[in-house]
């Protein structure tokens, strides 16, 4: 018997917020630059979706940890600038959230300094104030579930009756391993390809969500 889904668990960027296509650019930029010429799908397979820890260390194998610091820091940098010149939510969002009457909470493999950055441009921080986890907080980031599962841990909804909104390959390989189900937003720089797989709804506008989430 399939759980009523309880609790919608949203990932950030690309999701709430559209700041991927930001991030993939700026990955591609630091990597000409820093000696690891890198093209956008091997951007998107490599970091998107995934934790800074599990970014950073893949750059140090490749150019070394003072490198990869460096890489890291002007990411950071760079990002918070494009982010205040004009940031807006994913196309559809705010609809979306107006019509949502489950419970949310947002997971993210971003700090929770960058999310209050980017929520708070976008003015959505407040609507998730207090329900907001991030991948700092568990030993591992996606694509292990332990953030997904903290998150309903912390919301105290059983994992099955968990639905996850996620648009990177890591995210929704971490919610099917945290046993709840995924709907992968392909509106974004991730091919609707790589989102597929059991227990996954994969969907283009993010309009159509309200209506997915009841029928599932």
């Amino acid at each position: 018997m399939i759980k009523p889904i309880e609790l919608v668990i949203f990932d950030c960027d690309g999701v709430l917020v559209d700041t991927e296509r930001i991030a993939l650019r700026l990955q591609v930029e630091l990597g000409a630059e820093l000696g690891w010429p890198l093209g956008e799908e091997e951007v998107i397979d490599r970091f998107i979706g995934r934790s800074s820890a599990s970014i950073k260390e893949q750059i140090a194998e490749r150019l070394g940890a003072p490198t990869a610091a460096l890489w890291w820091d002007q990411l950071i940098e760079r990002h918070r600038v494009a982010v205040d010149a004009g940031i807006t939510a994913v196309d559809g969002l705010p609809e979306a959230l107006a019509a949502i009457t489950l419970p949310t909470c947002v997971a993210s493999s971003g700090s929770h300094e960058k999310m209050r950055h980017t929520l708070g441009r976008t003015g959505l921080y407040e609507h998730f104030a207090g329900r907001i986890f991030s991948a700092s907080e568990v030993a591992r980031g996606k694509p292990d579930p332990d953030l997904f599962l903290l998150a309903a841990e912390r919301m105290g909804v059983d994992p099955a009756a968990c639905a996850v909104v996620e648009d990177s390959n890591p995210g929704v390989r971490a919610a099917r391993a945290a046993g709840m189900r995924a709907f992968g937003y392909a509106g974004g720089p991730t091919r609707a390809e790589r989102l597929e797989g059991p227990g996954t709804v994969v969907f283009h506008d993010m309009r159509a969500l309200p209506g997915l989430l009841a029928a599932h």
